[in-house]
């Protein structure tokens, strides 16, 4: 035996030792997966990517787990092996929870689109993928506040818009922080789905609730563009011909003075117009507080005058005033939402 290897640590020797027998295990589960993929043998393959998934975690190699489960969700999409493919997404999103937000934004931002092409993926049919984009999105919000990433939400809009799902596509669409690309979204949605006295109820919903969860650019650009495209409006700069268009825009002009009297004096002006949706009513007192600083009301706001595709969709995310403190003329042409969508 030579000096140096007897003055190494046993200690020292023996976790060399186990870290290359794990090393060989790990090799030889890559070989069997790689043979089990080759002949078509998802199950099997399905549990050994779950089988390395609980090898890397458990020794913190979260970048190679990361790599590994992207790369077999993805495989597994293209032969049409969904479920299969969901379970290795959920656990993907398992891993980045547990590896936590990195210092690096860009390797944080990178994962938003990567995993927004896998919920794309997916079909509407994957019993997982309502779970799947909940934890998604529940995981985002480490990056980007409390309601989540936009991006992701603009993702998660397209796929339920591309298959019909107008009511999911219309929720994320509000959370996706781009106006312009909303109000486009809400003139497709007022004209195939709405009645024509419906079609300042559509911008009045929408533009209450941005504003109610502290986003007022992109509320008031959803209000330009709405205003500015959608064929039925009669008139396309102020004064506008439907009350309540009208009263959007007065109330954008209050917000910058801060004053609770006139805010007050525009919701009894527009009282009768305002009843038309009995949601309006919890939106404006958000507002009267979140901009005016008035006192909340309990109130008790029915069902929406919109129905329930159209009805209170963010009725989970305004429960609670406290919850969320830290929280001209017509152009000639309209570009249509779907071309935003392709």
């Amino acid at each position: 035996m030579t000096t140096a290897e007897a003055e190494r640590p046993v200690g020292s020797a023996s976790s060399s030792s186990s870290s290359n027998a794990n090393q060989r295990g790990v090799s030889r589960v890559l070989a069997k997966l790689s043979h089990s993929l080759a002949e078509g043998e998802f199950y099997e393959a399905h549990m050994m990517y779950r089988t390395l998934y609980f090898r890397y975690t458990a020794q913190k190699r979260y970048q190679d787990c990361l790599d590994l489960l992207y790369d077999g969700a993805q495989k597994l999409i293209e032969k049409e092996q969904e479920s299969s493919a969901a379970d290795l997404c959920l656990l993907l999103v398992d891993t980045l929870e547990k590896r936590g937000p990195q210092p690096e934004d860009a390797d944080n931002f990178e994962w938003v689109p990567r995993l927004g092409g896998l919920i794309r993926g997916l079909s509407a049919t994957t019993v997982e993928r309502e779970t799947l984009i909940h934890r998604v999105v529940k995981w985002s919000t480490s990056l980007h506040g409390q309601f989540g990433h936009p991006v992701l939400h603009k993702l998660i809009a397209h796929v339920f818009w591309t298959e019909g799902n107008i009511e999911s596509a219309r929720h994320h669409y509000l959370l996706c922080q781009d106006g312009s690309l909303c109000g486009r979204v809400l003139i497709e949605i007022s004209q195939s789905k709405g009645f024509h006295r419906e079609v300042d109820l559509f911008l009045v919903q929408a533009v209450l609730q941005q504003l109610s969860l502290k986003d007022r650019k992109t509320a008031e650009d959803t209000f330009t563009e709405y205003t500015r495209y959608h064929p039925k409006l009669l008139r396309h700069e102020f004064p506008y011909n439907e009350p309540l268009v009208n009263f959007l825009y007065f109330l954008f002009r209050l917000i910058d003075t801060k004053s609770v009297v006139g805010f007050r004096a525009l919701r009894k002006l527009y009282e009768p117009s305002l009843k038309r949706d009995t949601s309006f009513t919890k939106y404006l007192t958000k507002i009267g507080v979140t901009y005016f600083d008035e006192q909340p009301e309990q109130v008790h706001a029915g069902p929406s005058g919109l129905g329930g595709m159209f009805g209170d969709i963010f009725n989970q995310l305004m429960q609670g005033f406290d919850d969320d403190d830290d929280v001209q003329s017509r152009p000639t042409r309209r570009q249509n939402a779907n071309s935003e969508l392709d």
